[in-house]
């Protein structure tokens, strides 16, 4: 199998991102925490595609293959060419791609393993357009996890989770954690105070309020993606920001 880390310091073009890996067809970046995929209005640096397009120049035409969530950091792929986008996309719809998360999640989890079985589907009732929940008719979601530390804070429970999401839904592992009783650490839609979100896209966070989150992202970090690639197993991996590992006490 094809590996390739990148080890805790920075690139050279830390001002844009860290690069996993990079050759004629592919560039695989660590996305950092607080930083959108898709393009942005105020400024190429304010976006992933938008650094991706200042580092490959003028003429590229870069295709992002799999987005993460603002806040969530960690492996993000992107194709250079149409035909490796084409084909890598292929991958993702046919779900040949294994992703795992790490995720640092409130209270013990009791069970040392489990595999979380419940349909997603909008959430009708919520101020918030864009959370889901977890709903009777919703689609089909399956999200399997270990538990790879249970530690404390100043006396409060915390879990640190290895998770491997079999369906790959808006927002699944974050509603599904949830779902257990387990929200993810900073979680500002799923944590249980919607709140929270809103009043950050309004510019009206409180320090209190930033006190109750804990850490200034969710705690949720994309760590390893693997799949076959011309005709090798290949993984790309990277490891969490600094300050993910520092809570955990890792």
């Amino acid at each position: 199998m094809t590996r390739r880390r990148i080890s805790g310091t920075v690139a050279a073009l830390e001002k844009l991102f860290e690069i996993i890996h990079e050759d004629a067809e592919l560039l695989v970046i660590n996305k950092p925490a607080d930083l959108v995929c898709h393009p942005s209005k105020n400024g190429e640096m304010s976006s992933l595609i938008g650094r991706v397009r200042l580092h490959l120049g003028s003429e590229a035409r870069p295709h992002m293959v799999n987005r993460l969530d603002r806040e969530t950091s960690g492996v993000t792929m992107v194709a250079k060419t149409d035909e490796a986008a084409r084909a890598l996309r292929q991958l993702w719809e046919k779900r040949e791609v294994q992703k795992e998360y790490l995720a640092i999640v409130h209270g013990h989890v009791r069970a040392d393993s489990g595999i979380i079985d419940a349909p997603l589907g909008k959430d009708e009732s919520s101020r918030v357009a864009i959370k889901d929940c977890v709903r009777a008719d919703g689609a089909a979601s399956q999200t399997e996890f270990w538990v790879q530390r249970r530690f404390e804070k100043n006396g409060v429970p915390f879990s640190l989770l290895r998770v491997l999401p079999r369906t790959g839904r808006k927002h699944q592992i974050r509603i599904h954690l949830a779902h257990l009783g387990h929200p993810i650490v900073g979680d500002k839609i799923y944590g249980g105070d919607a709140d929270l979100y809103l009043a950050l896209v309004e510019g009206r966070l409180t320090e209190e309020q930033r006190r109750r989150l804990i850490l200034p992202n969710h705690a949720l970090h994309a760590a390893a993606v693997r799949f076959n690639w011309r005709g090798q197993a290949t993984e790309f991996s990277c490891p969490p920001e600094r300050g993910f590992v520092e809570f955990t006490g890792s």
